[in-house]
């Protein structure tokens, strides 16, 4: 299973990009790469899409039942 912040990060340098040319491209601040890849959690689920569409994928919330029954989610 992979960390958000895992994900995005790895993602990103598959496709050769900085985090300044990956924001740029992705229509969002710097500041908000950053904190994906820092493993924040206080994130705009907006913004982590329009990072995570660049990759096909997307993110929802997922009801707490489920959380509990399973406590991981793969990206």
């Amino acid at each position: 299973m992979n960390s958000l912040s895992d994900f995005v990060k790895t993602r990103r340098k598959e496709v050769n990009l900085t985090q300044e040319e990956f924001a740029e491209r992705t229509g969002v601040a710097l500041t908000v790469v950053r904190k994906i890849e820092q493993g924040k959690t206080n994130l705009n689920m907006d913004k982590v899409n329009l990072i995570l569409s660049m990759f096909g994928h997307t993110l929802a919330a997922v009801p707490s039942k489920k959380l509990k029954s399973n406590n991981t989610i793969d990206l």
